[in-house]
């Protein structure tokens, strides 16, 4: 099994064209995934790397059925690429894109619920179950097939911790980007909901960093709904407080989010705080004993 995607899914590439997203989908197909249609309005009829291209989002689900889109679009284009996939009937969202504005988010998310899709989003990587299917921009080596589940805020970190479990001989069975923006689809609860659900991930890595209080809410839901090891990495131990560090959600406002918090609502709930990245492999192997 795998969470979210499998090697079963089919996959809309919005933005195909560009260089963004005809180098991705190179990618994603050279890993198996199932990409079958792409979009670029006033580019349909052409193809990228044996992919159809179509005009529109409708057209494309209409010959091609697929479930999932990843969009490389503008950010200032992304609220329409959104609804114009949700209103096709694709029901996950994989928003690669960037500096998407805030109330543009919170329309595609109350959106996407009405629609009963899921978002993973905006500023993601995407989503990749190792060995079967990735809908990112991941590099594809790093991820082999094993029992570690990983959710992360961060993709630098992600791809980092995740060269370095496989360097320790531990693979994973998917990884999930979350998005550092502040409003964002899936959550840290949503995504452990289904790692715990998954009879493949016999542990669980949870990448996150300052700012928000994800990782606190996070924390409680582990302590209660939670039963495989977790081993968390946090961020941003050095950064100062009212001062933005990369993603729009990773600020500490008013004394909330801090390095700290996270941390002690983490080992509260049991769970296993490495302090720095490559500590994260030692930590597990011991808990999978």
């Amino acid at each position: 099994m795998a969470i979210i995607i499998d090697s079963d899914t089919t996959v809309l590439v919005q933005g195909i064209t560009g260089y963004q997203g005809r180098f991705h989908t190179e990618q994603m197909l050279k890993y198996g995934t199932r990409v079958v249609a792409g979009t670029s309005p006033g580019k349909g009829g052409q193809k990228v790397a044996g992919v159809p291209v179509y005009d529109t989002v409708r057209e494309a689900v209409e010959q091609h059925h697929p479930v999932a889109s990843i969009l490389f679009v503008p950010a200032q284009l992304g609220k329409e690429a959104a609804f114009e996939a949700l209103e096709a009937g694709i029901k996950l969202l994989v928003i690669i894109s960037e500096h998407i504005p805030l109330h543009d988010s919170l329309e595609i998310m109350s959106f996407a619920r009405a629609k009963g899709a899921k978002v993973l989003g905006p500023n993601t990587f995407g989503v990749i179950s190792s060995g079967r299917s990735k809908i990112g921009i991941m590099p594809n080596q790093f991820f082999q097939p094993g029992p570690v589940g990983v959710v992360s805020r961060s993709g630098t970190l992600g791809y980092e911790i995740v060269g370095a479990l496989r360097a320790a001989g531990l693979g994973t069975s998917t990884v999930v980007g979350m998005g550092g923006d502040r409003v964002v689809g899936l959550n840290f609860m949503d995504v452990l909901r289904e790692f715990e659900q998954d009879p493949e991930t016999e542990a669980i890595v949870l990448i996150g960093e300052i700012g928000g209080t994800a990782e606190e809410e996070a924390a409680a839901f582990i302590k209660e709904k939670v039963g495989k090891p977790v081993v968390a990495y946090i961020a941003g131990a050095s950064a100062p407080p009212g001062k933005r560090m990369g993603h729009a959600g990773a600020i500490i406002e008013r004394g909330r989010g801090t390095y700290a918090a996270k941390v002690a609502a983490l080992r509260a709930a049991g769970v296993k705080v490495a302090e720095l990245p490559q500590e994260v492999p030692s930590l597990l192997k011991k808990l999978l004993r």
